[in-house]
């Protein structure tokens, strides 16, 4: 037989509920943990996931995390013999004396226009490649495309160099044709002003189909119903180009984006020396190299430290600028 609350009559004559007691406070918090004993049960779970983190937590920290402590160089006239802590200390010198060294503006400009037209023209391509991979409908022949575009990745520098020596030199490939088509050969190596045009290609053909992989891992996943809807509210492939596989992709873009911008003072170094001379120096003489030659060729270690110190703290400031404004125009930022 069911047990019934007894009603109690209100001052107003109406009906009223009799309160029901208060819980206990106690029985409504939840149990805690065991503390460490929860944390190392946890561990102990998940101990193979662990120990796949130790080898590259180790390399971090032996290799990128320690070597750190040199950047005190940069702050002292250092000198072989009497090491780091020997050595006397000259506050920020050595940054006066880059900012007044008659090359100062023009290893910025060289540094920073070559790190520009690498998002420009760089980072859009895997994009592009990307959402042409997308758009094949040809497994086989879009497996040979993606093969073929990974390809350049892998080969070495200093490979990469040699065929750019064979097909841009005076009696290359290149030169060779404009002689059938009837033009006169060009010194494309010589000339300071098609430095960053063979960079900035030699960059896009090593590096377009890798990185077009992230973007293709994106395009995955998209949710399918949105390209048919789309289909249903009559948009042609183009307009699900535009409203739908790009909008997906956001995001990614907005990251890998931000990459870039970190990385607009790194210029490639082995490329970069590998490729100057004594003829387009003028606009091949980036920060990287003015670092080796202070550095190792005239042993000037704290002078390049300082450089080196001032380059990685440039990259500092446009990486922040760049996720600031991501942050307000998008929601999307690195922190």
């Amino acid at each position: 037989m069911p047990v019934t609350v007894p009603e109690v009559a209100s001052a107003n004559g109406g009906v009223q509920q009799p309160q029901q007691p208060a819980p206990d406070r106690d029985a409504l918090r939840k149990p805690r943990k065991g503390g460490w004993r929860e944390v190392w049960r946890q561990l102990k779970q998940s101990r193979y996931y662990y120990a796949m983190f130790v080898i590259p937590f180790l390399f971090f920290i032996i290799f990128c995390y320690i070597p750190m402590f040199g950047i005190v160089i940069a702050f002292k006239n250092y000198n072989v013999f009497d090491g780091i802590a020997g050595s006397p200390w000259v506050g920020l010198q050595h940054f006066r004396n880059f900012l007044s060294d008659p090359y100062f503006y023009k290893l910025i400009r060289n540094t920073v226009l070559i790190g520009f037209y690498q998002i420009l023209f760089a980072f859009p391509a895997p994009i592009i490649l990307a959402l042409l991979l997308n758009e094949l409908r040809h497994a086989l022949f879009k497996r040979f495309v993606q093969t073929v575009s990974y390809l350049p990745h892998f080969l070495s520098t200093v490979v990469v160099c040699g065929i750019i020596v064979n097909f841009a030199s005076f009696e290359g490939l290149i030169n060779q044709f404009l002689g059938v088509l009837g033009m006169e050969p060009i010194h494309f190596l010589m000339m300071p002003e098609w430095f960053r045009t063979i960079y900035i290609s030699s960059e896009i053909w090593q590096g377009i189909g890798w990185g077009s992989i992230i973007f293709l891992a994106a395009l995955s996943g998209i949710d399918s119903q949105l390209y048919e809807a789309a289909t249903i509210d009559g948009a042609n492939r183009w307009r699900q180009m535009w409203h739908v596989t790009l909008p997906g992709i956001a995001p990614t873009i907005i990251i890998m984006l931000l990459f870039s911008i970190g990385a607009i003072m790194a210029v490639s170094f082995e490329k970069v020396l590998l490729l100057s001379n004594g003829s387009n120096f003028e606009t091949a003489d980036i920060i990287s190299t003015y670092v080796y030659r202070r550095g190792l060729v005239s042993s000037d270690f704290s002078y390049a430290t300082a450089v080196g110190l001032f380059n990685s703290v440039v990259a500092l400031v446009f990486l922040t600028i760049g996720n600031t404004l991501s942050r307000r125009v998008s929601e999307t930022s690195l922190w």
